[in-house]
């Protein structure tokens, strides 16, 4: 079943642990407190019991999606989030959030400096440990509040976890299986006006889930980034004309592709049919909006699926970037 107490927490960092060394099942522990004075501990898993047992991450220093529009006031504690588009939850196939062929692996600790993931999440959590006006974001799972936390010895014990991938998990955890309930850190540098963006995920994880279940449709890995055979390459989402919208396509490949059965989807899942036209090697193509598919100029995501229904590529565009009338977007 789909993870319970599903949302986000607002909250300043105050301090951390690093488990790596020490237990066998370790977690990156944060110490944050909300604007209301609630105290909840953080606890970022850095290994996976299965094998291989090192995570895939990728970090996002500046980092650009509708999503940062829909986020609570920073500091304004646990907010839960139902798992359905516009909201601020996470999915990290369908919310077009990062390209996952960019995630790398990192072990959980390793002697030297910034070459382990306890290493790249204190990078982070230090700065904002340092400085109280950059809000940090946690998606997750809460859990019931105890007598006391167990690492840091506050009362009431308060926290969140799954703070990763929560989805297309293997046999032995796919009652874990949600769609729009995955896990993840957001920074907000106010200083500097920048959302800084931290996913993890589990290398036993499918990238290809279930729209209803999350369940693992097939063990495909990403492909290397940026060579999917057929990309997203541009998008028309604010035309000076009223249903001007266009999306542009490119076949990256050295063979032809024929787009029938292909479909784009827009943020609220309407389909897009493309056409029954091969595309030649290096070709491109510019597809108007039709049939319920709409972009608009107040951020959303498109992504291109094949004729199995799995999606081959995505992005995504914030109300800023699509401010400027007749602009068209790259990506």
């Amino acid at each position: 079943m789909p993870l319970i107490n599903y949302g986000v927490l607002a909250a300043r960092a105050v301090e951390s642990v690093r488990e790596a060394a020490k237990v066998s099942t370790p977690h990156y522990q944060i110490h944050v407190r909300d604007d209301g004075g609630t105290d909840y501990r953080i606890a970022v898993n850095v290994r996976s019991q299965d094998t291989p047992p090192n995570l895939l991450y990728v970090a996002v220093d500046d980092f650009h999606h509708p999503l940062t529009q829909l986020l609570p006031p920073a500091g304004s504690g646990w907010h839960p989030e139902p798992s359905r588009p516009g909201t601020a939850c996470l999915d990290f196939i369908r919310g077009n959030l990062f390209d996952p062929a960019t995630m790398r692996v990192l072990p959980p600790d390793a002697p030297g400096l910034d070459n382990d993931l306890e290493d790249l999440l204190d990078h982070y959590v230090q700065r904002a440990i340092a400085d109280q006006t950059i809000g940090l974001y946690v998606f997750g799972q809460r859990w019931p509040t105890d007598a006391g936390d167990k690492v840091f010895d506050f009362q009431p014990g308060n926290g969140v976890h799954d703070i990763h991938m929560n989805q297309g998990n293997d046999a032995a955890h796919a009652n874990d299986d949600g769609v729009r309930q995955d896990g993840g850190l957001l920074l907000h540098v106010a200083s500097e006006n920048r959302w800084v963006a931290i996913f993890l995920a589990f290398q036993s994880q499918s990238w290809h889930t279930d729209d209803t279940t999350g369940h693992a449709l097939a063990p495909a890995r990403p492909t290397a980034p940026h060579q999917e055979p057929v990309r997203i390459s541009a998008a028309l989402v604010n035309p000076l004309a009223p249903a001007a919208e266009t999306v542009t396509l490119v076949n990256t490949s050295a063979a032809p592709i024929n787009l029938q059965g292909w479909h784009l989807s827009d943020q609220q899942k309407n389909l897009l049919p493309l056409p029954d036209t091969e595309l030649q090697p290096g070709a491109s193509t510019t597809l108007q909006a039709a049939n319920g598919f709409r972009l608009g100029e107040d951020g959303g995501v498109i992504s291109l699926l094949d004729p199995a229904g799995l999606k081959v590529h995505g992005v995504a565009y914030t109300r800023k970037q699509a401010s400027a009338p007749g602009q068209t977007l790259t990506f």
